[in-house]
């Protein structure tokens, strides 16, 4: 199985990294090719230009080539902050940008004449992990909880990906050395299950 992680924080270095670094390196060990995207370290443009809108448009190489792994990835991983309850907006650009209509997922007619989305991708498994300075609990009793629900329904459910977990980790801030080993064994375990 071949695995994608796009990861976005500004900070080299970061929890995040951690993150996608001890994913990468689980899943290699396991025998997976993983591919890993660092948007902030690459310079990635998130600007969605009205020429890229046109289906004939030639993209940008660094576009391209992440719909090149896209569309080969069988299981897809994201990593990052939570801000103000949305993903970064470098990682928000790079899902405009690549997940586009008429090459990662096309629109159809039922026989019933009601339209529905047909992907386009072969990824059967999904993965999120995010981190956080609010807690858990308030960001679900509170604000509802909008990443699950971004990237569940809004994405993976989009594309028929119901193989999909989604870890968060936090209090960020505040967490000792040892809470930051344990999210990573955690981040482990769950790949492991679902990629493996």
């Amino acid at each position: 199985m071949s695995i994608l992680i796009v990861l976005s924080h500004p900070k080299p270095g970061s929890f995040n990294h951690a993150i996608a670094e001890a994913l990468r390196d689980t899943l290699q060990a396991a025998g997976k090719s993983v591919v890993l995207r660092d948007l902030q370290a690459e310079g990635f443009d998130p600007v969605y230009s009205a020429d890229e809108m046109l289906r004939d448009a030639v993209l940008p190489p660094q576009v391209q080539a992440s719909i090149d792994e896209m569309m080969k990835a069988e299981g897809i991983i994201f990593v990052h902050p939570n801000y103000w309850s949305t993903p970064p907006a470098m990682l928000k650009g790079w899902l405009d940008r690549v997940l586009r209509p008429g090459v990662c997922y096309r629109f159809q007619t039922g026989p019933d004449g009601k339209g529905y989305v047909q992907s386009l991708i072969v990824a059967t498994a999904g993965m999120v992990v995010t981190t956080a300075n609010t807690p858990d609990d308030v960001d679900r009793h509170v604000y509802g909880d909008p990443l699950q629900n971004f990237w569940e329904k809004c994405v993976f459910g989009f594309f028929g990906i119901r193989r999909f977990q989604r870890l968060s980790f936090s209090p960020v801030i505040v967490s000792s050395p040892e809470q930051r080993s344990a999210w990573l064994d955690d981040a482990r375990r769950t790949a492991l299950a679902l990629f493996v």
